[in-house]
């Protein structure tokens, strides 16, 4: 029984590192598109793009939830769809690496809230820690623009609900098929949204295999891997865990978008892998001496 906990919990650290490193690829990519078809028509493709893909992939048409399974649907889908339109509008007025570290403070507040043990605080402290030494001086000539460090927040929330909701759902079916029917009910609300806004510029050459691009390493596969990661660990543990996600946004930024790093975002680097590593070793305690 051990072994096979501690074999699904490597399922899990790795399916969230995958995750973490196609979105945030995926990130750079659509913010380069932004000057195309802004923020609202990068959100369309890119959920578009992803619901067609998983529902190829998926074929959830053959384990449709039922009754009021359909509500925790929906709302995976609302928050899901809310969180990518949010964190695209932030990212357009502020840095990549800063906007997902304003964003996490939604899967840290689910740390925070789900922790039982003190032990597991001291890796949320390392977290903050890291967090808010991304974060740059509020005042002066490099300071935030407010509504991007408001829409950040706002996607923050919002990916707090995901990450509740997905585990929710995902006690009522395939964490493929959840994603797959999720992701077509954030596109259903926003891809009209964009369509209306950016018109025929979405059907340009030049935009739609960056489109499909960014749908694929942004959605279709991280959310995938995600819901896999939540099938294997507590919702707490996943938070902390990705609690990484500045580290490999600041990387990601650096390697597609030529963004250097200081040296107090390293310092954060280390002390956001040391959260996550904390969390997953406690983790693993905490399962084995369930069992």
């Amino acid at each position: 029984m051990s072994v096979l906990i501690n074999r699904s919990l490597v399922v899990a650290v790795i399916s969230v590192l995958l995750a973490m490193i196609t979105i945030q690829s995926g990130a750079s990519i659509a913010k380069q598109l932004f000057p195309l078809i802004g923020p609202e028509g990068t959100t369309a493709l890119r959920l578009g793009f992803s619901a067609l893909v998983l529902w190829l992939v998926f074929r959830p048409w053959r384990a449709l939830p039922q009754g009021r399974d359909w509500q925790a649907v929906i709302v995976y889908g609302l928050c899901l769809g809310g969180m990518n339109i949010l964190f695209y509008l932030a990212i357009a007025r502020i840095p990549l690496g800063i906007g997902v570290a304003l964003e996490f403070t939604g899967p840290l507040a689910v740390a925070l809230f789900s922790s039982r043990r003190k032990r597991d605080l001291i890796w949320v402290g390392f977290a903050i820690a890291g967090i808010l030494l991304l974060l740059p001086d509020m005042h002066g000539v490099d300071a935030l623009d407010p509504v991007g460090v408001a829409l950040a927040l706002a996607a923050g929330a919002c990916w707090a609900g995901y990450i509740l909701f997905g585990k929710k759902t995902n006690t009522q079916s395939s964490g493929g098929i959840t994603v797959a029917l999720g992701m077509t009910v954030a596109a259903l609300v926003l891809v009209p949204v964009g369509a209306v806004t950016q018109g025929m510029a979405l059907l340009s050459w030049e935009v739609l295999p960056l489109g499909f691009l960014v749908g694929i390493l942004s959605s279709a596969i991280p959310y995938s891997l995600e819901m896999v990661a939540l099938r294997n660990m507590t919702s707490q543990n996943f938070s902390v865990f990705m609690s990484m996600e500045p580290a490999i946004a600041a990387l990601a930024g650096f390697l597609i978008l030529a963004e250097l790093l200081t040296l107090w975002q390293w310092l954060a680097i280390a002390l956001v892998i040391l959260a996550s590593l904390g969390s997953s070793l406690t983790g693993a305690d905490k399962q084995n001496a369930e069992t």
